[in-house]
């Protein structure tokens, strides 16, 4: 059997649009990963992608924009702003009913239990629920019970899901890391959201079924989390403050585990001056990941030849035949 390939996909919420790109000059590579495993927005776009809904997946955030991101936005005060409902109405269509040890493609996802902070590795079951668990970020999308547990966004503990990938049978890996620039000087200012008016933001209530009487009021809500009026210098508003403080760690955590989980190959596309809630500028994001991508010519050239001349050696004496041992790092559920 030849050496499998092993896609990892790390999280960086909208700049994980850029996964997708990655994956579009992949296939133009001639590279169709064999696993794949994701964390986060990583595991959004992995399980589009293995589920067979990458080409809904990426028409549909060609056309988002800031007004559509904001209706998605099913505010909450209870475990985090967001509950994702909408996403995953969409992610439905493409992912329900569906189970992650039924798929073609082999699939698994990171997500941290909250009580004890173990990483927990998602690689059976319902995908949708999986997906969910993974992409909750603390603080802004609420927690997902799963069994008799509290399931959160896995960048707390494998922002960079290589561990796994191996685990799921991959001999090559290609990893996308988001966050590996994040500790460079920073180019773009704390308030990195658009500035955006009443008129501009305010949902139209025949568009969503939901927001009459409330678009004014969420409005507002929206303008103080996203900016900082106390200061006339700019100065990081609370969600630049989580997301920053969040991806600080990620990147660290990362760069940690890189040093022992090896990556035949780490794409690092230069998606920093997105705002991690800029979920509407997927174009951009896709672009800066397939270009990225397409850098990497010759050594993704080098993985495709070793793959394709690989020549399966000879069986010298029989040997008894065992089952691996789970690695401690991941607890299954």
């Amino acid at each position: 059997m030849r050496p499998k390939i092993g896609l990892a996909l790390g999280g960086g919420a909208a700049r994980g649009w850029s996964h997708i790109g990655v994956i579009r000059a992949l296939e133009k590579e001639g590279i169709k990963p064999d696993v794949i495993a994701g964390t986060s927005i990583g595991a959004l776009v992995g399980a589009a992608y293995a589920s067979d809904f990458l080409d809904e997946l990426e028409a549909w955030t060609l056309e988002l924009t800031w007004k559509g991101v904001i209706a998605m936005l099913d505010i909450r005060l209870s475990g985090g702003l967001i509950h994702a409902r909408k996403v995953l109405e969409f992610l439905s269509e493409g992912m329900e009913g569906k189970r992650i040890e039924k798929m073609d493609m082999p699939f698994g996802c990171v997500a941290t239990d909250l009580d004890d902070g173990h990483e927990v590795w998602m690689r059976r079951g319902d995908l949708l629920q999986a997906v969910r668990a993974s992409i909750a970020l603390p603080g802004l999308i609420s927690p997902m019970q799963r069994d008799d547990r509290w399931l959160v966004d896995g960048g707390l503990v494998n922002p960079l899901p290589i561990s796994l990938c191996r685990a799921l049978g991959a001999e090559y890996v290609i990893a996308v890391d988001l966050n590996a620039k994040m500790l460079l000087p920073k180019t773009v200012p704390w308030r990195e959201y658009e500035t955006i008016s009443d008129e501009e933001i305010s949902i139209d209530p025949a568009e969503t079924g939901i927001f009459s009487g409330l678009s004014g009021k969420i409005s507002g809500l929206m303008e103080k989390v996203w900016s900082n009026e106390d200061t006339k210098e700019p100065s990081p508003s609370t969600i630049d403050t989580i997301f920053r403080s969040i991806n600080i760690m990620s990147s660290r955590i990362s760069r940690s585990r890189l040093a022992v989980e090896h990556a035949d190959l780490v794409i690092v596309p230069d998606v920093m001056d997105i705002g991690l809630m800029e979920f509407h500028k997927a174009e951009e994001a896709i672009a800066l990941g397939y270009n990225e991508t397409y850098k990497h010519h010759e050594k993704l050239l080098e993985i495709k030849t070793k793959v394709a001349s690989y020549n399966k050696p000879k069986v010298l004496a029989e040997v008894e035949d065992v089952d691996a041992a789970e690695p401690e790092v991941g607890t299954e559920v």
